[in-house]
């Protein structure tokens, strides 16, 4: 007679066999989602007022990272390159973006100031041909249920019907997303950061009131994140976050350190190139900094936080 505790035994032990014999492709694991900013060449004017420091290198290394780590999707949140309308500014950026595409890497992009500067229409067709999903008065892309909203912030540069537009297209997108039972969390973009404490470029009035308010109404937009100031910081405004992540090459830029400034979360993080990975935990996001050590031979992780629905 077979003893009972054998039994016992050889039951416990079958289901955890069969356990283990699951393929590992049935565990799922959230998806990396990368963005950079301001990988744009250091203009000789540019260096009269701020020092570089091995900014093409800093950009080059920056690319070689991403391209390691493999994220689902990565975007280019605008001053790509120096001078947009310049076919030779684009070399080492078009390596970079087939580079990701042979890897499966989905790049997309919205347009900074750089990237239109001096002759537009050239500049948005040297953008368009590297970055075809692009639409110039904005557009959606989805990964792992995270809608990225990327806005057109060259205000100046945009005809008055177009500011109108894409004012209208916003409001309703992220109606559409935030009634949509597809998409669990939002993150809106542009380039002009709309709270900043750069002594450069300072703050974007415009931003704030035309793309701040929807962002903070919507019930599921959760990050903002936005470059041209070249610096990491990090805000809260009305309960959600704001992120200046323009460390991707471009010259750093000195912040004010009077007593009005902007409280910065992360104002003990300042590295001089960075680039932000952002990965889904149910509703909400785990965002992460990778700083360029600075001796520029490796990556670290730098500041990170999880946003809140509570606001």
């Amino acid at each position: 007679m077979v003893n009972s505790k054998i039994i016992f035994l050889l039951l416990a032990i079958v289901p955890l066999a069969c356990l283990a014999q699951l393929p590992a492709s049935n565990v799922s694991t959230p998806a990396e989602i990368d963005f950079t900013s301001d990988t744009q060449q250091p203009m000789r004017v540019e260096e009269i007022l701020l020092k570089p420091t091995h900014n093409l290198q800093a950009t080059s290394l920056l690319f070689t990272e991403i391209l390691k780590t493999k994220p689902k999707s990565l975007y280019m949140l605008g001053d790509v390159v120096s001078l947009g309308y310049k076919n030779s500014k684009w070399k080492k950026v078009d390596v970079f973006l087939d580079s990701c595409r042979k890897e499966n890497i989905k790049v997309h992009g919205l347009l900074g100031n750089h990237d239109v500067m001096f002759k537009t229409k050239k500049g948005e067709s040297n953008f368009e041909k590297r970055f075809p999903d692009h639409v110039i008065t904005g557009y959606t892309s989805v990964t792992d249920s995270v809608a990225v909203i990327l806005l057109n912030s060259n205000f100046k540069k945009l005809s008055a019907d177009d500011n109108s537009k894409q004012n209208a297209w916003y409001q309703s997108e992220l109606n559409r997303l935030d009634s949509s039972a597809a998409i669990k969390v939002i993150i809106v973009t542009c380039h002009h950061a709309p709270y900043t404490n750069s002594k450069i470029v300072g703050q974007s009035i415009p931003v704030q009131e035309n793309f701040v308010p929807p962002f903070i109404k919507s019930k599921k937009a959760r990050l903002f994140i936005t470059g041209h100031a070249h610096d990491f910081e990090h805000f809260k405004e009305h309960g959600k976050d704001f992120l200046v992540i323009g460390g991707g090459g471009g010259l750093h830029q000195p912040l004010n350190d009077a007593a009005n400034k902007l409280p910065d979360l992360a104002s003990d993080y300042k590295p001089l190139f960075h680039y932000l990975s952002v990965k889904r935990v149910g509703d909400e996001l785990q965002a992460t900094s990778h700083f360029l050590f600075s001796d520029f031979t490796g990556f670290g992780i730098g500041h990170s936080f999880t946003t809140s629905s509570q606001h």
